[in-house]
């Protein structure tokens, strides 16, 4: 995937419409987290077993796929906005991730890094 390519495009896209006006970061951060909570909304009642099943179900399968799409739609804008660049902050956070979880001490375990209560 090539990510300025496509912010490129949603720039156009938005300066086309005279949205970019409107794409300002408070803006472009609530319409995210709308757009994430109505893919969450897909999920809502469903057991985990339920949730994995929407990948056998076209109808739902493409309704997550629009959610999904709507969420890095706005994610890109966002980053072309604040000039963050993705891939090189997507680098970062997988390794301080990799400082937070080590294997021996996160594999098979949910915990969050700051919550873990140290192995006796």
């Amino acid at each position: 995937m090539d990510i300025k390519h496509y912010q490129e495009e949603l720039a156009r896209f938005a300066g086309e419409r005279d949205w970019d006006q409107f794409h300002t970061p408070k803006n472009l951060s609530m319409a995210l987290a709308r757009e994430a909570s109505e893919l969450l909304e897909i999920f809502q009642w469903l057991t985990g077993e339920q949730s994995c099943a929407i990948a056998e179900n076209s109808g739902e399968a493409a309704r997550a796929a629009e959610e999904i799409a709507d969420v890095l739609i706005y994610l890109l804008r966002l980053a072309d906005k604040l000039n963050i660049d993705i891939e090189a902050a997507v680098v970062r956070k997988m390794a301080l991730n990799a400082q937070k979880y080590p294997v021996a001490l996160a594999k098979g375990n949910a915990e969050k890094y700051n919550r873990r209560k140290p192995r006796t």
